[in-house]
Protein backbone atom coordinates (compact mmCIF):
# COMPACT_ATOMS: atom_id res chain seq x y z
CA UNK A 1 0.00 0.00 0.00
CA UNK A 2 1.43 3.19 -0.79
CA UNK A 3 2.18 5.53 2.24
CA UNK A 4 0.68 8.37 0.99
CA UNK A 5 0.41 9.97 4.53
CA UNK A 6 4.42 9.52 4.80
CA UNK A 7 4.26 13.44 5.44
CA UNK A 8 1.29 13.26 8.29
CA UNK A 9 3.65 14.53 11.22
CA UNK A 10 5.75 17.19 8.71
CA UNK A 11 5.65 20.71 9.56
CA UNK A 12 4.49 22.34 6.89
CA UNK A 13 5.66 25.35 4.52
CA UNK A 14 2.58 27.91 4.52
CA UNK A 15 4.39 29.66 1.61
CA UNK A 16 1.94 31.32 -0.97
CA UNK A 17 2.60 29.22 -4.20
CA UNK A 18 0.99 31.02 -7.60
CA UNK A 19 -2.18 29.97 -8.30
CA UNK A 20 -3.88 31.71 -10.91
CA UNK A 21 -7.36 32.95 -11.52
CA UNK A 22 -10.18 32.02 -8.62
CA UNK A 23 -13.34 29.50 -7.84
CA UNK A 24 -15.62 30.13 -5.11
CA UNK A 25 -14.06 27.87 -2.50
CA UNK A 26 -17.25 26.58 -0.29
CA UNK A 27 -16.99 23.62 1.68
CA UNK A 28 -18.59 21.39 4.15
CA UNK A 29 -18.58 18.30 5.16
CA UNK A 30 -20.88 16.27 7.25
CA UNK A 31 -19.47 13.64 9.97
CA UNK A 32 -20.44 11.45 12.79
CA UNK A 33 -22.74 12.19 15.34
CA UNK A 34 -20.99 11.48 18.38
CA UNK A 35 -20.24 14.34 20.44
CA UNK A 36 -16.81 15.67 20.70
CA UNK A 37 -15.29 15.88 23.96
CA UNK A 38 -12.10 13.91 23.21
CA UNK A 39 -10.87 11.49 20.57
CA UNK A 40 -8.78 11.79 17.88
CA UNK A 41 -4.97 12.83 18.62
CA UNK A 42 -4.68 15.75 20.62
CA UNK A 43 -1.18 16.98 19.35
CA UNK A 44 0.91 18.34 21.15
CA UNK A 45 0.15 21.73 22.18
CA UNK A 46 -0.31 21.73 25.93
CA UNK A 47 -3.07 23.21 27.55
CA UNK A 48 -1.47 25.49 29.73
CA UNK A 49 -0.86 27.82 26.60
CA UNK A 50 -4.40 28.15 25.95
CA UNK A 51 -6.13 31.20 27.55
CA UNK A 52 -9.42 30.76 29.33
CA UNK A 53 -10.29 34.04 29.84
CA UNK A 54 -13.94 33.71 31.78
CA UNK A 55 -14.73 30.74 29.25
CA UNK A 56 -17.47 27.99 31.56
CA UNK A 57 -20.02 25.86 31.28
CA UNK A 58 -20.85 24.52 28.57
CA UNK A 59 -20.95 24.61 24.25
CA UNK A 60 -23.30 23.04 21.96
CA UNK A 61 -22.08 23.44 18.14
CA UNK A 62 -22.70 21.49 15.43
CA UNK A 63 -22.17 20.79 11.68
CA UNK A 64 -18.90 19.88 9.03
CA UNK A 65 -17.81 16.22 9.87
CA UNK A 66 -14.70 17.01 7.90
CA UNK A 67 -13.37 18.61 10.93
CA UNK A 68 -14.69 16.45 13.17
CA UNK A 69 -10.92 14.51 13.77
CA UNK A 70 -9.48 18.32 14.51
CA UNK A 71 -12.68 19.46 16.58
CA UNK A 72 -11.77 16.02 18.82
CA UNK A 73 -8.28 16.81 19.43
CA UNK A 74 -8.99 20.64 20.12
CA UNK A 75 -11.92 20.14 22.56
CA UNK A 76 -9.82 17.82 24.47
CA UNK A 77 -7.00 20.03 24.78
CA UNK A 78 -9.53 22.97 25.62
CA UNK A 79 -11.56 21.41 28.20
CA UNK A 80 -8.77 20.04 29.74
CA UNK A 81 -6.95 23.32 30.19
CA UNK A 82 -10.62 25.63 30.92
CA UNK A 83 -13.39 22.92 32.28
CA UNK A 84 -15.79 23.74 29.79
CA UNK A 85 -17.46 21.35 28.26
CA UNK A 86 -17.95 20.92 24.60
CA UNK A 87 -20.21 18.43 22.21
CA UNK A 88 -19.18 18.93 18.50
CA UNK A 89 -22.33 17.22 16.87
CA UNK A 90 -20.65 16.24 13.43
CA UNK A 91 -24.48 16.38 11.94
CA UNK A 92 -23.08 17.58 8.48
CA UNK A 93 -22.52 21.70 7.25
CA UNK A 94 -26.35 21.47 6.09
CA UNK A 95 -27.50 20.55 9.91
CA UNK A 96 -24.55 22.85 11.50
CA UNK A 97 -26.21 26.32 9.75
CA UNK A 98 -30.01 25.29 10.11
CA UNK A 99 -28.74 25.03 13.95
CA UNK A 100 -27.03 28.15 14.01
CA UNK A 101 -29.92 29.75 12.05
CA UNK A 102 -32.26 28.46 14.20
CA UNK A 103 -30.30 29.43 17.60
CA UNK A 104 -29.35 25.68 19.10
CA UNK A 105 -26.28 26.11 18.74
CA UNK A 106 -23.24 28.70 19.86
CA UNK A 107 -21.26 28.42 16.51
CA UNK A 108 -21.69 25.83 13.51
CA UNK A 109 -18.86 24.30 11.09
CA UNK A 110 -19.87 24.59 7.30
CA UNK A 111 -17.70 23.77 4.89
CA UNK A 112 -19.31 26.06 2.40
CA UNK A 113 -19.79 29.98 3.00
CA UNK A 114 -22.95 31.16 4.02
CA UNK A 115 -25.47 31.57 1.37
CA UNK A 116 -27.15 35.29 1.29
CA UNK A 117 -30.40 33.35 2.23
CA UNK A 118 -28.61 31.96 5.47
CA UNK A 119 -27.07 35.12 6.61
CA UNK A 120 -30.56 36.99 6.32
CA UNK A 121 -32.11 33.94 8.86
CA UNK A 122 -29.01 34.30 10.98
CA UNK A 123 -29.58 37.77 11.77
CA UNK A 124 -33.06 36.77 13.72
CA UNK A 125 -30.28 35.03 16.35
CA UNK A 126 -27.66 37.50 15.95
CA UNK A 127 -28.99 40.45 17.57
CA UNK A 128 -27.59 43.54 15.84
CA UNK A 129 -25.44 41.67 13.81
CA UNK A 130 -24.99 38.60 11.51
CA UNK A 131 -23.25 35.21 10.86
CA UNK A 132 -19.92 35.22 9.32
CA UNK A 133 -17.63 33.07 7.88
CA UNK A 134 -14.25 32.03 9.94
CA UNK A 135 -12.04 29.72 7.94
CA UNK A 136 -10.16 27.66 10.37
CA UNK A 137 -9.34 24.05 8.97
CA UNK A 138 -8.04 23.44 5.76
CA UNK A 139 -7.29 19.94 3.96
CA UNK A 140 -7.58 17.80 0.73
CA UNK A 141 -10.47 15.79 -0.25
CA UNK A 142 -9.05 12.08 -0.80
CA UNK A 143 -10.34 10.15 -3.52
CA UNK A 144 -10.02 6.75 -1.25
CA UNK A 145 -10.26 3.34 -3.70
CA UNK A 146 -10.03 -0.40 -2.28
CA UNK A 147 -8.52 -2.58 -6.13
CA UNK A 148 -6.31 -5.62 -4.95
CA UNK A 149 -3.14 -5.65 -6.60
CA UNK A 150 -3.17 -1.96 -7.24
CA UNK A 151 -1.25 0.46 -4.69
CA UNK A 152 -0.83 3.11 -7.18
CA UNK A 153 -3.81 4.54 -9.35
CA UNK A 154 -3.77 8.34 -11.16
CA UNK A 155 -6.62 9.76 -12.35
CA UNK A 156 -7.68 12.81 -14.12
CA UNK A 157 -10.89 15.14 -13.75
CA UNK A 158 -11.99 13.96 -16.88
CA UNK A 159 -11.92 10.43 -15.49
CA UNK A 160 -12.94 11.18 -11.97
CA UNK A 161 -16.12 12.89 -13.30
CA UNK A 162 -16.87 9.64 -15.48
CA UNK A 163 -16.52 7.39 -12.79
CA UNK A 164 -18.95 9.46 -10.51
CA UNK A 165 -21.33 9.75 -13.08
CA UNK A 166 -21.42 5.94 -14.18
CA UNK A 167 -20.24 6.47 -17.46
CA UNK A 168 -17.20 4.77 -16.54
CA UNK A 169 -17.97 1.08 -14.98
CA UNK A 170 -15.28 -0.93 -15.00
CA UNK A 171 -11.44 -0.50 -13.67
CA UNK A 172 -10.44 -1.83 -16.47
CA UNK A 173 -11.55 0.69 -18.74
CA UNK A 174 -9.56 2.48 -21.48
CA UNK A 175 -9.07 5.85 -19.80
CA UNK A 176 -8.05 4.54 -16.80
CA UNK A 177 -5.71 2.19 -18.03
CA UNK A 178 -4.19 5.02 -20.29
CA UNK A 179 -3.38 6.99 -16.97
CA UNK A 180 -2.22 4.00 -15.53
CA UNK A 181 -0.07 2.19 -18.28
CA UNK A 182 2.37 0.13 -15.86
CA UNK A 183 -1.12 -1.05 -13.14
CA UNK A 184 -2.80 -4.40 -13.69
CA UNK A 185 -6.48 -3.00 -13.75
CA UNK A 186 -8.98 -6.00 -13.26
CA UNK A 187 -12.28 -5.84 -14.66
CA UNK A 188 -13.79 -5.62 -11.67
CA UNK A 189 -17.01 -2.93 -11.68
CA UNK A 190 -16.50 0.55 -9.91
CA UNK A 191 -18.63 0.53 -6.55
CA UNK A 192 -18.55 4.69 -6.47
CA UNK A 193 -19.77 5.58 -2.91
CA UNK A 194 -21.15 9.72 -2.45
CA UNK A 195 -22.25 10.98 0.51
CA UNK A 196 -26.02 10.88 1.26
CA UNK A 197 -26.63 13.91 3.59
CA UNK A 198 -26.27 17.47 2.44
CA UNK A 199 -22.42 17.91 2.86
CA UNK A 200 -19.93 20.84 2.29
CA UNK A 201 -17.66 17.69 1.08
CA UNK A 202 -19.87 16.62 -1.67
CA UNK A 203 -20.22 20.95 -2.79
CA UNK A 204 -16.18 21.20 -2.90
CA UNK A 205 -15.70 18.00 -4.43
CA UNK A 206 -17.88 18.86 -7.38
CA UNK A 207 -16.94 22.29 -7.68
CA UNK A 208 -13.75 20.55 -8.48
CA UNK A 209 -15.53 18.38 -11.55
CA UNK A 210 -17.58 21.23 -12.82
CA UNK A 211 -14.40 23.44 -12.97
CA UNK A 212 -11.83 20.95 -14.01
CA UNK A 213 -13.95 18.50 -16.00
CA UNK A 214 -17.06 20.87 -17.17
CA UNK A 215 -18.08 18.89 -20.12
CA UNK A 216 -18.33 16.32 -18.22
CA UNK A 217 -19.85 17.91 -14.60
CA UNK A 218 -20.65 20.74 -16.49
CA UNK A 219 -24.40 19.77 -16.79
CA UNK A 220 -24.78 19.60 -12.90
CA UNK A 221 -25.29 22.95 -10.87
CA UNK A 222 -23.57 21.67 -7.98
CA UNK A 223 -24.02 22.51 -3.68
CA UNK A 224 -24.21 20.64 -1.06
CA UNK A 225 -26.60 17.66 -2.19
CA UNK A 226 -25.50 15.08 -4.79
CA UNK A 227 -27.08 15.25 -7.88
CA UNK A 228 -25.39 12.44 -10.10
CA UNK A 229 -27.43 9.02 -11.24
CA UNK A 230 -25.89 6.05 -10.51
CA UNK A 231 -23.54 4.93 -7.34
CA UNK A 232 -24.06 4.38 -4.10
CA UNK A 233 -24.33 6.54 -0.69
CA UNK A 234 -23.15 6.46 2.91
CA UNK A 235 -23.60 8.98 5.57
CA UNK A 236 -20.97 11.29 6.85
CA UNK A 237 -17.25 11.32 6.10
CA UNK A 238 -17.09 8.45 8.39
CA UNK A 239 -19.80 6.49 7.09
CA UNK A 240 -18.11 6.73 3.03
CA UNK A 241 -14.88 5.80 4.59
CA UNK A 242 -16.73 2.52 5.92
CA UNK A 243 -18.04 2.07 2.58
CA UNK A 244 -14.33 2.12 0.63
CA UNK A 245 -12.35 0.31 2.95
CA UNK A 246 -14.63 -2.90 2.98
CA UNK A 247 -15.51 -3.14 -0.79
CA UNK A 248 -13.79 -4.63 -3.11
CA UNK A 249 -13.79 -2.22 -6.21
CA UNK A 250 -14.98 0.61 -4.45
CA UNK A 251 -13.80 4.37 -4.75
CA UNK A 252 -15.46 7.74 -2.35
CA UNK A 253 -14.37 10.93 -1.51
CA UNK A 254 -13.52 11.64 2.13
CA UNK A 255 -11.27 14.41 4.26
CA UNK A 256 -7.54 13.27 4.06
CA UNK A 257 -8.36 11.94 7.66
CA UNK A 258 -10.88 9.79 6.81
CA UNK A 259 -8.66 8.07 4.22
CA UNK A 260 -5.89 5.87 6.60
CA UNK A 261 -5.76 2.37 7.22
CA UNK A 262 -7.45 0.03 5.24
CA UNK A 263 -7.33 2.13 1.92
CA UNK A 264 -5.05 4.15 -0.96
CA UNK A 265 -5.65 7.35 -2.33
CA UNK A 266 -6.03 8.38 -5.64
CA UNK A 267 -2.49 10.98 -7.46
CA UNK A 268 -4.48 13.92 -9.48
CA UNK A 269 -3.48 14.36 -12.96
CA UNK A 270 -3.53 18.09 -13.13
CA UNK A 271 -1.54 18.83 -16.24
CA UNK A 272 1.26 19.68 -14.09
CA UNK A 273 4.72 17.50 -14.81
CA UNK A 274 3.70 14.89 -12.19
CA UNK A 275 0.43 13.59 -10.47
CA UNK A 276 -0.22 14.94 -7.48
CA UNK A 277 -0.57 13.46 -4.15
CA UNK A 278 -3.31 14.44 -1.75
CA UNK A 279 -0.80 15.75 1.11
CA UNK A 280 -1.31 18.32 4.21
CA UNK A 281 1.78 19.93 2.19
CA UNK A 282 0.04 20.06 -1.10
CA UNK A 283 -3.21 21.10 -0.07
CA UNK A 284 -1.47 24.75 1.34
CA UNK A 285 0.23 24.81 -1.78
CA UNK A 286 -3.12 25.39 -3.25
CA UNK A 287 -5.11 27.29 -0.07
CA UNK A 288 -2.18 29.77 0.31
CA UNK A 289 -2.91 31.63 -2.61
CA UNK A 290 -6.85 31.68 -1.46
CA UNK A 291 -8.31 35.47 -1.51
CA UNK A 292 -10.56 36.89 1.00
CA UNK A 293 -13.92 37.49 -0.67
CA UNK A 294 -15.98 38.32 2.33
CA UNK A 295 -17.19 42.27 3.22
CA UNK A 296 -17.22 43.23 6.94
CA UNK A 297 -15.55 40.62 9.22
CA UNK A 298 -16.81 37.91 7.06
CA UNK A 299 -14.36 35.94 5.86
CA UNK A 300 -15.00 33.72 2.66
CA UNK A 301 -12.73 32.56 0.64
CA UNK A 302 -12.14 32.00 -3.36
CA UNK A 303 -9.86 29.51 -4.31
CA UNK A 304 -8.52 27.84 -7.76
CA UNK A 305 -10.19 24.32 -8.59
CA UNK A 306 -8.28 24.39 -11.85
CA UNK A 307 -4.16 24.65 -10.90
CA UNK A 308 -1.63 23.24 -12.64
CA UNK A 309 1.15 24.29 -10.22
CA UNK A 310 3.83 21.88 -9.62
CA UNK A 311 2.95 19.96 -6.39
CA UNK A 312 -0.31 21.97 -5.77
CA UNK A 313 -3.60 19.54 -5.03
CA UNK A 314 -6.37 21.59 -5.95
CA UNK A 315 -9.15 19.19 -4.57
CA UNK A 316 -9.86 21.06 -1.27
CA UNK A 317 -11.95 22.05 1.29
CA UNK A 318 -11.56 24.97 4.00
CA UNK A 319 -13.90 24.61 6.76
CA UNK A 320 -15.54 27.81 8.22
CA UNK A 321 -16.36 28.32 11.68
CA UNK A 322 -20.15 30.01 11.62
CA UNK A 323 -20.43 32.21 14.44
CA UNK A 324 -22.54 35.74 15.24
CA UNK A 325 -19.96 38.90 14.74
CA UNK A 326 -22.38 40.71 16.97
CA UNK A 327 -25.30 39.55 19.26
CA UNK A 328 -24.01 36.44 20.54
CA UNK A 329 -25.71 34.84 23.35
CA UNK A 330 -24.14 36.46 26.48
CA UNK A 331 -23.83 33.25 28.40
CA UNK A 332 -21.94 31.34 25.89
CA UNK A 333 -19.89 34.37 24.35
CA UNK A 334 -16.67 34.01 26.91
CA UNK A 335 -16.52 30.33 26.31
CA UNK A 336 -17.12 31.13 22.24
CA UNK A 337 -14.50 33.26 21.91
CA UNK A 338 -11.61 31.61 23.92
CA UNK A 339 -12.32 27.98 22.14
CA UNK A 340 -12.19 29.91 19.11
CA UNK A 341 -9.54 31.87 20.04
CA UNK A 342 -7.51 28.74 20.52
CA UNK A 343 -8.18 27.28 17.52
CA UNK A 344 -7.23 29.86 15.23
CA UNK A 345 -3.88 29.92 17.42
CA UNK A 346 -0.36 28.69 16.74
CA UNK A 347 -0.92 25.61 18.77
CA UNK A 348 -4.25 25.22 17.86
CA UNK A 349 -2.92 25.62 13.97
CA UNK A 350 -0.47 22.95 14.42
CA UNK A 351 -2.79 19.99 15.55
CA UNK A 352 -4.58 20.25 12.03
CA UNK A 353 -1.18 19.24 10.40
CA UNK A 354 -0.77 16.46 13.50
CA UNK A 355 -4.43 15.34 12.40
CA UNK A 356 -3.63 15.33 8.01
CA UNK A 357 -5.43 18.77 7.99
CA UNK A 358 -3.70 21.82 7.02
CA UNK A 359 -3.64 24.94 8.80
CA UNK A 360 -5.11 28.34 7.00
CA UNK A 361 -2.42 30.07 5.42
CA UNK A 362 -0.60 32.53 8.17
CA UNK A 363 -2.26 36.05 6.43
CA UNK A 364 -5.55 34.60 6.43
CA UNK A 365 -5.52 33.34 9.73
CA UNK A 366 -4.09 36.44 11.37
CA UNK A 367 -7.24 38.13 9.98
CA UNK A 368 -9.26 35.43 11.73
CA UNK A 369 -7.39 36.33 15.16
CA UNK A 370 -8.51 39.91 14.68
CA UNK A 371 -12.10 38.83 14.28
CA UNK A 372 -12.84 36.70 16.84
CA UNK A 373 -11.37 39.04 19.51
CA UNK A 374 -13.89 41.20 18.35
CA UNK A 375 -16.72 39.23 18.49
CA UNK A 376 -19.42 40.55 20.54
Amino acid sequence: MKLQRKNRLRALSLGAVAVSGALALTACGSDDTGGGSGGGDAGSAPASNIKCDDAKGQLLADGSSAQKNAMDAWVKQFSAACGVQINYKAGGSGAGVTAFTQGQVAFAGSDSALKPEEVAASKQQCEGGQGINLPMVGGPIAVGYKLSGVDNLVLNADTLAKIFDSQITKWNDPAIAKLNPDAKLPGTKIQAFHRSDESGTTDNFTKYLKAAAPDVWGKYEGGKAWEAKGGQSAPQSSGVSAQVKQTEGAIGYMELSYAKEGMNTVDLDTGAAAPVEATVDNATKAIADAKVVGTGKDLALKLNYETKAEGAYPMVLVTYEIVCDKGNKADTLPATKAFLRYMASEDGQKILAENDYAPIPAEIIAKVRTTVDGLS
